[in-house]
């Protein structure tokens, strides 16, 4: 841990050890999570075939619209 991020942890009062166990953890978790997404589409493309662009491009229009609406949302 950089020695300013430290000591602004310590001038907290805050628990550095257990912070940085907590954040290493997720960290490992969502490596996990995504290993487990790249075997699924990796199995998911030897079952059905690897997708066109335009059904790229279709699910990727889906996520911009998701997108926005979370930003509409959220603002």
């Amino acid at each position: 841990m950089p020695d300013d991020l430290y000591q602004e942890v310590k001038s907290r009062g805050l628990p550095a050890s257990e912070i940085l166990q907590i954040a290493v953890r997720a960290v490992v978790e969502r490596e996990k999570s995504r290993e487990g997404l790249e075997q699924y589409i990796r199995e998911l493309e030897e079952e059905i075939g690897t997708p066109t662009e335009e059904q790229n491009a279709r699910a990727a229009a889906i996520v911009r619209n998701i997108q926005m609406h979370q930003l509409q949302q959220a603002g």
